[in-house]
């Protein structure tokens, strides 16, 4: 990780200090596929979208429920407990793989341990910081017109037990709801205009346009991100935070969550255990029907090859050694994939007449394996591990994420977002690809053009070598925009961040 602390201060400018910079330009990306307005945020956590109204409907009660009480309904105990047993096992991995480090909660500790007991207080509740849009995910949900995602943020309610500015806690809680419920006469094309009639930072009600659709019938499941250790940079080690990813599935039977595999999330460690299973995953991945799917990062993997859990560490570099969970699935004994494997592949699929959009080499393939996965993802361009801490309205004094309340990698891509939306409202076919985690594709518009999202100051480039021939396929239109260039983040990768020529 020694080109990530490389960076890291320059990652910490672009992401916080250039945040008055790029507001007024994110709130006109986000137009039509998110709503971030505080206000807006603000009447809607005491309407019905409140967390424990849309878990529990019938409730009406003024005073919303501290996670003491949140966590005690049958419903939601299999989550705490769930999360209980992930910090056990990561207790237990630490002292078996560093022994010499200590870890607990408090800093007298080498690693931090997140205070679990706050997840379960009666000082702390989840506040609504963002809504967030994601028809464009109709690949994977259909006959919901994809989703729509309710994002909360772990706050304290008692400010006397903190001293801190924000009394927000370093944990989001994703209420993932079908954008459209069964037997709702409503279509896609509908719901989509409803979302892009909402003007950039305007005000939205809970009872008329895209949010009349929500309601506790259509929840699907929740998603949960926290920040479970962090170690202070020492002597020994860079900076380092773990955050861990958590999926559970609402079982209408049982009228409970339910832990569940992780879109996408591959189960390393069970695949390099196991022959036969790392044999089915290669040829399921290099079908040529699937490989498509994954190219263009619309790619369904089967639960059997997939994790329920994930520790995503930050920060990482650019080099492929810094990328979990997946650096060790391609080349090397014993791996899954192995160079002349994933050649072939690409080889007979455009043979065939499969026209590659991203992976066109051996290290697209592994780039595109990396930034599929939950965990990966999040360790791309976001802010700390997530992507979206949302809006802090409760803070006497606001901190940074109130005017930044996402990653560059999510206002990256909301022009794709709006494109599929218009797509859908307008009744023309979607095209529901996208491009690297680290770059986004620009389909057809110049609004990203000149910015940190695609190609400005502190974009994510490609080194451009000569012969031009020697550059990958994959990223060799990874420029910059004019005045800038590229320059290599790590020692042995040409993939680096755009900066001011020198002189």
């Amino acid at each position: 990780m020694g080109c990530a602390s490389r960076f890291l201060a320059i990652l910490l400018v672009l992401l916080c200090g250039a945040s008055s910079v790029h507001a007024a330009q994110d709130v006109a990306l986000e137009r039509g596929a998110a709503i971030t307005d505080p206000a807006t945020l603000r009447a809607l956590d005491s309407g019905k979208l409140r967390l424990d109204r849309m878990l529990f409907s019938e409730r009406l009660a003024d005073s919303s429920l501290a996670n003491s009480e949140l966590f005690a309904m049958p419903s939601m105990v299999p989550i705490r407990q769930a999360i209980d047993g992930e910090f056990d096992r990561y207790v237990a991995r630490h002292k078996a793989s560093l022994p010499n480090e200590t870890i607990g909660v408090g800093d007298g500790f080498d690693f931090q341990l997140f205070e679990r007991a706050l997840l379960h207080s009666t000082d702390t509740r989840f506040v609504l910081a963002g809504i967030v849009n994601r028809m464009d995910r109709i690949y994977a949900a259909e006959a919901s017109c994809g989703e729509i995602r309710l994002i909360y943020r772990l706050t304290r309610i008692n400010k006397a037990a903190s001293n801190d500015a924000s009394p927000r806690l370093p944990m989001t809680l994703n209420l993932v709801v079908k954008a459209k419920g069964e037997g709702t006469a409503i279509t896609c094309s509908e719901i989509a205009a409803r979302w892009l009639a909402v003007s950039p930072g305007g005000a939205v009600s809970a009872s008329s346009g895209p949010l009349d659709l929500i309601s506790a019938e259509n929840i699907d499941r929740i998603e949960t991100n926290l920040q479970i250790a962090h170690a202070p940079k020492s002597t020994v080690r860079d900076f380092r935070t773990d955050y861990l990813l958590k999926v559970f599935r609402y079982d209408r039977n049982a009228r409970a969550f339910a832990e569940a595999p992780m879109e996408n999330q591959i189960d390393r460690a069970r695949l390099l255990a196991d022959d036969g299973l790392k044999r089915e995953f290669r040829a399921w991945l290099l079908d040529p029907v699937n490989l498509a799917a994954f190219d263009r990062g619309t790619v369904l993997i089967p639960e059997k090859f997939l994790a329920s859990g994930a520790i995503a560490p930050t920060p990482v570099g650019f080099d492929p050694s810094d990328l979990e969970p997946e650096f060790g699935l391609v080349q090397g004994e014993g791996a899954v994939f192995s160079e002349a494997d994933v050649v072939a592949a690409l080889r007979k699929a455009t043979e065939g007449g499969l026209k590659l959009q991203n992976i066109r080499s051996l290290a697209g393939f592994e780039r595109r394996l990396n930034d599929v996965t939950c965990s990966g993802c999040h360790q791309t361009r976001g802010i700390g591990g997530f992507h979206f801490p949302g809006v802090d309205w409760m803070a006497d004094k606001p901190s940074n994420t109130a005017v930044v309340p996402a990653s560059p990698q999510f206002f990256g891509d909301q022009a794709r977002r709006r494109d599929i939306l218009a797509s859908l409202r307008d009744g023309k076919p979607p095209d529901y690809s996208r491009g690297f985690a680290s770059r986004p594709q620009l389909r057809g518009s110049t609004e990203l053009a000149g910015t940190n999202y695609y190609d400005g100051w502190g974009a994510h480039c490609y080194v451009q070598g000569k012969p031009a021939a020697n550059n990958d396929p994959s990223f060799r239109d990874w420029t910059c925009a004019e005045g800038l260039s590229c320059q290599a983040a790590g020692k042995t990768s040409r993939i680096g961040m755009c900066f001011v020529k020198s002189r």
